[in-house]
Protein backbone atom coordinates (compact mmCIF):
# COMPACT_ATOMS: atom_id res chain seq x y z
CA UNK A 1 0.00 0.00 0.00
CA UNK A 2 1.35 3.68 -1.17
CA UNK A 3 2.13 5.97 1.74
CA UNK A 4 -0.17 8.42 0.15
CA UNK A 5 -2.98 5.83 0.92
CA UNK A 6 -1.88 5.03 4.04
CA UNK A 7 -1.26 8.76 5.90
CA UNK A 8 -4.80 10.14 3.76
CA UNK A 9 -7.17 7.28 3.28
CA UNK A 10 -6.43 4.78 6.04
CA UNK A 11 -4.80 6.47 8.86
CA UNK A 12 -6.99 9.60 8.45
CA UNK A 13 -10.84 10.02 7.95
CA UNK A 14 -11.22 9.13 4.35
CA UNK A 15 -9.57 12.31 3.72
CA UNK A 16 -11.81 15.01 4.57
CA UNK A 17 -9.29 16.53 7.64
CA UNK A 18 -6.56 16.87 4.45
CA UNK A 19 -9.14 18.54 2.11
CA UNK A 20 -10.02 20.80 5.17
CA UNK A 21 -6.26 21.57 5.57
CA UNK A 22 -5.50 22.19 1.71
CA UNK A 23 -8.21 24.44 1.11
CA UNK A 24 -6.97 26.84 3.40
CA UNK A 25 -3.04 26.41 2.77
CA UNK A 26 -3.25 26.10 -1.00
CA UNK A 27 -5.28 28.82 -1.79
CA UNK A 28 -3.73 31.66 -4.37
CA UNK A 29 -2.37 33.51 -1.06
CA UNK A 30 -1.66 31.67 2.63
CA UNK A 31 2.04 29.96 1.59
CA UNK A 32 2.84 33.44 0.37
CA UNK A 33 1.89 34.93 3.28
CA UNK A 34 3.57 32.31 5.68
CA UNK A 35 6.77 32.27 3.85
CA UNK A 36 7.14 36.36 4.02
CA UNK A 37 6.53 36.06 8.06
CA UNK A 38 9.30 33.54 8.19
CA UNK A 39 11.65 34.21 10.91
CA UNK A 40 9.87 38.18 10.96
CA UNK A 41 7.31 39.67 12.87
CA UNK A 42 5.72 42.43 10.30
CA UNK A 43 3.07 44.95 10.42
CA UNK A 44 0.21 44.90 8.33
CA UNK A 45 1.87 47.71 5.57
CA UNK A 46 4.69 45.69 5.36
CA UNK A 47 3.39 42.42 4.84
CA UNK A 48 1.64 43.76 2.43
CA UNK A 49 4.71 45.07 0.13
CA UNK A 50 6.19 41.93 0.23
CA UNK A 51 3.76 39.78 -0.94
CA UNK A 52 3.12 41.26 -4.79
CA UNK A 53 -0.22 41.65 -6.39
CA UNK A 54 -2.27 41.01 -2.81
CA UNK A 55 -4.95 43.64 -2.12
CA UNK A 56 -5.91 44.72 1.18
CA UNK A 57 -9.17 42.60 1.81
CA UNK A 58 -7.50 39.43 0.58
CA UNK A 59 -4.03 39.59 2.92
CA UNK A 60 -7.15 40.73 5.74
CA UNK A 61 -8.95 37.80 5.19
CA UNK A 62 -5.48 35.65 4.89
CA UNK A 63 -4.37 36.48 7.97
CA UNK A 64 -7.58 35.99 9.94
CA UNK A 65 -7.98 32.78 8.47
CA UNK A 66 -4.19 31.99 9.45
CA UNK A 67 -4.97 33.28 13.16
CA UNK A 68 -8.05 31.27 13.40
CA UNK A 69 -6.23 27.93 12.48
CA UNK A 70 -3.45 29.05 15.00
CA UNK A 71 -0.35 29.97 12.30
CA UNK A 72 -0.24 33.53 13.18
CA UNK A 73 -0.58 35.66 15.85
CA UNK A 74 -1.78 39.48 15.82
CA UNK A 75 -0.70 41.70 18.30
CA UNK A 76 -2.04 44.96 18.72
CA UNK A 77 -0.46 47.72 20.50
CA UNK A 78 -2.40 50.22 22.35
CA UNK A 79 -0.78 53.07 20.33
CA UNK A 80 -1.79 56.41 18.11
CA UNK A 81 -2.02 55.75 15.12
CA UNK A 82 -2.63 51.58 16.30
CA UNK A 83 -0.02 49.46 15.47
CA UNK A 84 -0.76 45.49 14.59
CA UNK A 85 2.07 42.88 14.00
CA UNK A 86 1.92 39.52 12.62
CA UNK A 87 4.12 36.80 13.52
CA UNK A 88 4.26 32.78 12.98
CA UNK A 89 3.11 30.67 16.07
CA UNK A 90 5.38 27.75 16.56
CA UNK A 91 2.76 25.47 14.87
CA UNK A 92 3.01 28.25 11.84
CA UNK A 93 6.81 27.85 11.58
CA UNK A 94 6.35 24.07 10.79
CA UNK A 95 4.67 24.38 7.29
CA UNK A 96 7.76 26.30 6.22
CA UNK A 97 9.68 23.13 5.32
CA UNK A 98 6.91 21.21 3.59
CA UNK A 99 5.81 24.40 1.92
CA UNK A 100 9.56 25.21 0.38
CA UNK A 101 9.23 21.80 -0.94
CA UNK A 102 6.20 22.30 -2.79
CA UNK A 103 7.52 25.60 -3.34
CA UNK A 104 10.66 24.16 -5.08
CA UNK A 105 8.70 21.49 -6.87
CA UNK A 106 5.84 24.07 -8.28
CA UNK A 107 9.04 26.04 -9.78
CA UNK A 108 11.41 23.55 -11.08
CA UNK A 109 8.19 21.47 -13.08
CA UNK A 110 6.39 24.54 -14.50
CA UNK A 111 8.06 24.72 -17.55
CA UNK A 112 7.05 20.90 -18.31
CA UNK A 113 3.63 21.14 -16.83
CA UNK A 114 3.22 24.65 -19.05
CA UNK A 115 4.59 22.63 -22.00
CA UNK A 116 1.81 19.50 -21.33
CA UNK A 117 -0.91 22.11 -20.80
CA UNK A 118 -0.23 23.90 -24.38
CA UNK A 119 0.14 20.18 -25.74
CA UNK A 120 -3.55 19.15 -24.28
CA UNK A 121 -4.84 22.60 -25.20
CA UNK A 122 -3.73 22.19 -28.99
CA UNK A 123 -5.37 18.82 -29.31
CA UNK A 124 -8.61 19.80 -27.68
CA UNK A 125 -9.55 23.40 -28.52
CA UNK A 126 -12.07 25.11 -27.24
Amino acid sequence: MSKYRTTCLIRGDDGRAIRGILDRIADKWTLLVVAALDGERMRFTELQQRIPGISQRMLTRTVRHLERDGLVTRTAFPEVPPRVEYELTAMGRTLIEPAAALAEWAIDNNPAIELSQAAYDARHPR
